[in-house]
């Protein structure tokens, strides 16, 4: 039997598995935002049986940046007169008094960059502005910042620094445990921490597995959640092809290296204990908050908005009266509608259907 041909024997055994489940009512969790969108994508849902739900957590980084980052931002562009680099999707979060976008159109300098180091070479390129760049993700993406402030120090850039909103994503697993009975574990984080980290999380009484983003990848991790789902606290890694038990040593040497764990709020989670990141006291020129003085930010938000809910689980995106009406992707009023991984840009995206034509070839064909 060719791979193709046992791919697809695999593929249909474990759909089979999931659209047959007739067991007790389970609440899956997939915690990554690109889980969220393939999921969607792909039509998984339209396949689930009646017992099973499956929700959406906080694994889109953009999402869970709380509004006092964005309004530290608003004002050391509008207050400090610093240049500040960003990824695109946080120039729409709304803040308190306004988005980034709504600064620049105010005369703030505000570029957008594809990663860390781009904003190393605007640094370098431009020696009379000062240079802050806005530094969310968590351990897939922060390793490019810790590689940024390697550079900055090895070119004694003196304009440079972060304004950083990195997480780990170990205190979330525990902080979301009573919302669900089992995890998608993201295969990206997975893929820096290892599959040791969630193996772990078994002794606090916390089931998952580690998937994929193909459709039998999904399948196959769906299937193995409703098998395991009587036993004791569970863990499978259902990503092998990527993720090994210890991860990416170099990557978390980075971290450990250029960064340092400290108390961190999380939208809708509150402040999770040693949940984020900052560059270490040995880098701390490259601090933006030791550089510049920051007043503390009040970070309102809008009272109608239930991203907070929807990124705990305790609602989906329907749940919220703001969704679809005054709440767009075009005029977001949350982070959830703003980011590509955002749940609510994902309901919007897919609603009313059940798949993309391209999910239902890898589903069926």
């Amino acid at each position: 039997m060719s791979a193709a041909a046992q791919a697809r024997r695999a593929r249909d055994a474990a759909r089979e598995i999931v659209t047959s489940y007739r067991g007790p009512r389970l609440r899956i969790m997939e915690v990554c935002g690109t889980h969220t969108h393939e999921i969607f994508r792909l039509g998984l849902r339209a396949l689930l049986p009646p017992g099973i739900e499956l929700i959406s957590g906080p694994g889109c980084p953009v999402c869970v940046t709380p509004v006092p980052f964005i309004d530290e931002a608003c004002y050391l562009a509008r207050e400090c007169g610093v240049t500040l680099c960003t990824f695109g999707d946080l120039l729409r979060v709304p803040g308190t008094a306004g988005s980034l976008a709504d600064a620049r159109s105010q005369g703030a300098r505000v570029e957008i960059v594809y990663t860390p180091l781009d904003a190393v070479a605007y640094a370098a390129a431009h020696p009379a502005e000062e240079v802050v760049f806005l530094s969310v993700g968590f351990e897939t993406t922060t390793p490019a910042s810790a590689l940024a402030i390697k550079k900055a120090a090895a070119q004694a850039l003196t304009n440079f620094s972060l304004l950083a909103a990195n997480k780990t994503m170990d205190a979330a697993y525990l902080a979301m445990r009573d919302s669900c009975d089992a995890y998608l574990y993201p295969g990206h984080v997975c893929a820096i921490t290892g599959a040791r980290v969630p193996r772990a999380l078994t002794s606090r009484g916390i089931s998952g597995v580690v998937a994929g983003f193909t459709a039998s990848e999904l399948l196959t991790a769906l299937a193995v959640i409703l098998r395991r789902s009587s036993a004791a606290p569970f863990f499978v890694n259902c990503y092998p092809r990527v993720v090994t038990e210890e991860g990416s040593p170099a990557a978390r040497q980075l971290l450990e290296t250029y960064f340092t764990p400290v108390d961190a709020e999380w939208r809708g989670l509150g402040v999770l204990p040693q949940s984020g990141l900052v560059p270490a006291p040995a880098y701390a020129e490259f601090d933006a908050r030791k550089r510049y003085t920051i007043p503390p930010q009040e970070g309102r938000t809008n009272p109608a908005c239930r991203c907070g809910d929807i990124l705990r689980g305790a609602c989906t995106p329907a749940d919220c009266p703001l969704y679809g009406k005054t709440c767009t992707p075009e005029h977001p009023v949350g982070a959830c509608m703003v980011s590509r991984e955002g749940t609510c840009a994902a309901w919007y995206q897919y609603r009313g259907t059940s798949a993309a034509s391209s999910g239902k070839e890898d589903l069926h064909g």
